[in-house]
């Protein structure tokens, strides 16, 4: 199989929609040889902030000399940024060798409204890529929710909750409650559990669940994290004030996971050499220009406050069609000098102009066009932020990098 052709076939599988539910991806793990039971796992769910706490703590893992793996979705640019082994994601030949083994060893896995959707499929060769390359550990980003996500099959040394807020309600529920007891869904009576602060509501949810729960308390500047036994003084490397919160949970993580050999001065190096881009993303040079992938209220509203004072700030926005697209802007625009509107290149993705409709500003053909004409109205001094999906994060940075976005089909839920 080549990777063309596994473009093809994987994300033809996105047409068949979402399936929560475990059954079918435990009968095919059943038919790999259980790869996901050959290394330790960490486990993370949450709203927002999971992949930089999936971040941060396999780069402390890293730092600690282990072999990793990382899981996490959705892609920036590429489908095989899903999948990292120490960080680097596995090559177009090797996710096409991975999703060739998973349909000869699993007959029914392409098989219509009977066989496995997308992220069931990307998760089995994430699992399957980790057990091949013999990690020591593995970093599982929780997909949608927890309870019935295709992750939620591990056996998880540890298990993280990042911040909760409202989102996909039509699958989780229309409360925070809801919310917090579909990711709770990935905890275990007796295996250790960190929770980063939450709303009230959320936070009764967790506490009632039976987990052996790991206090901690952290700083945010200068930052220092302490937890029942560990210490740990370092300068996150991702910006942003929410980030020290990520940071403060993959520390707790690791400390509740007691991985042999993983000390606070791994930690230290890990905090401080992170990377992951597309969250608050510095392009530096005349103007400034910020990528973020702030794709809800919750997150938009955090970015706001990492953006509060920010002189001449103008803003590039676009998101998809089922994102509360009014709550995001009321938290970014006022903030911004002009505001562009553009469609990333998905057919989920809501139109330049139906975003120009809900909030004064222009549309434009292209996230390329809506760049340049917030890059000219910032002029030398000023900020140009793009914001609002990982797709435009992603189509942006590919504009910057002066590159051709590698075409992906569209994923769709």
């Amino acid at each position: 199989m080549t990777f063309d052709e596994l473009k093809r076939v994987l994300f033809a599988r996105g047409n068949f929609g979402m399936k929560l539910g475990l059954e079918r991806m435990r009968e095919a793990l059943r038919l790999l040889g259980e790869p996901q039971r050959r290394y330790q796992s960490l486990h993370v769910a949450g709203t927002n902030g999971k992949g930089s706490t999936c971040a941060f703590a396999e780069a402390s893992l890293r730092a600690a000399g282990l072999r990793t793996g990382l899981y996490t979705s959705p892609h920036l640019r590429h489908f095989c940024e899903r999948i990292r082994v120490g960080f680097a994601p596995v090559s177009e030949e090797r996710a096409a060798a991975l999703l060739d083994e998973i349909v000869r060893r699993v007959p029914w896995a392409l098989e219509g409204e009977a066989g496995l959707t997308f992220f069931e499929i990307a998760t089995l060769m994430g699992f399957l890529a980790f057990a091949q390359e013999r990690v020591d550990v593995a970093v599982i980003e929780v997909g949608m929710g927890g309870r019935l996500d295709a992750t939620n099959v591990l056996e998880a040394r540890a298990c993280a909750i990042a911040p909760l807020g409202l989102e996909h309600t039509e699958y989780l529920g229309p409360t925070l409650a809801h919310v917090a007891r579909e990711k709770a869904g990935i905890l275990r009576e007796g295996v250790p559990a960190v929770t980063a602060a939450q709303d009230p509501e959320a936070a009764a949810v967790l506490a009632a669940v039976p987990a052996r729960w790991l206090s901690f308390a952290f700083d945010r500047d200068p930052f220092v994290y302490r937890g029942p036994a560990w210490t740990v003084r370092a300068e996150p490397s991702l910006a942003g004030f929410y980030q020290r919160e990520n940071a403060a949970l993959a520390c707790a993580l690791l400390e509740a996971a007691a991985l042999p050999g993983v000390e606070p001065e791994h930690l230290e190096e890990g905090l401080r050499t992170a990377r992951w881009p597309g969250r608050l993303e510095v392009h530096s040079g005349s103007p400034r220009i910020l990528l973020d992938g702030a794709h809800n209220p919750h997150a938009a509203r955090a970015l706001a406050r990492s953006l509060s004072g920010t002189q001449r700030l103008h803003l590039v926005f676009g998101c998809m069609q089922d994102k509360d697209a009014r709550a995001m802007l009321e938290a970014l625009a006022p903030l911004a000098v002009s505001v562009h509107f553009c469609a990333a290149d998905s057919p989920r993705a809501r139109s330049a102009q139906a975003l120009a409709d809900l909030w004064p500003g222009r549309a434009h053909q292209t996230p390329a066009a809506a760049l340049e004409a917030a890059r000219s109205a910032a002029g030398p001094d000023g900020t140009v932020l793009c914001c609002g999906s990982l797709y435009l994060a992603g189509e942006i940075s590919a504009v910057l990098a002066g590159e051709a976005s590698p075409r992906m089909p569209s994923e769709r839920l």
